[in-house]
């Protein structure tokens, strides 16, 4: 099992929007970053968890739990002109950007940067390095640990 950490506009998909649909799978869409495509496409697998991060926000940090529960797929946004998502680029036979669904596991008390910061064995974390604005990163085991603790 991978673990990786995915951001979110709370406005946009929230942990609360998953809480309220148990079991409803939510297309990830919106990535517009090779890298972070990539992460999507060659490393995460149905049945990976993921830390959900709120950002863009007042009070931004890690606020749940999120399991992979479909592999990458082509972003159904880039397809439409009216989403602010659209790629005139993409096209079904070729498109760019992919999206995986992910569901709802847990929610949890908000991790902000600084309380992350803080905790001994986070330092090299991929999300709290300087000027790094990736909305996928992957998660270590023992990062997970740290964070997810015997919540799981």
């Amino acid at each position: 099992m991978n673990y990786w950490l995915m951001k979110s506009e709370p406005d946009d998909l929230s942990i609360a929007d998953l809480a309220a649909a148990p079991g409803k799978a939510f297309e990830w869409t919106g990535v517009r970053n090779y890298q972070a495509r990539n992460y999507m496409r060659d490393g995460m697998q149905v049945g990976d968890l993921a830390l959900f991060w709120h950002s863009s926000c007042p009070e931004p940090g890690v606020v749940g739990v999120v399991r992979i529960v479909a592999p990458a797929h082509p972003d159904s946004t880039q397809f439409e002109p009216d989403s602010p998502y659209y790629d005139p680029k993409s096209s079904l036979e070729s498109p760019r950007w992919l999206g995986v669904d992910v569901a709802y596991e847990r929610t949890l008390p908000l991790m902000s940067p600084a309380t992350l910061r803080a905790i001994p064995g986070l330092e090299a974390m991929q999300v709290l390095k300087r000027g790094n604005r990736l909305s996928i990163t992957p998660v270590s085991p023992a990062e997970w640990a740290l964070i997810v603790g015997e919540r799981g």
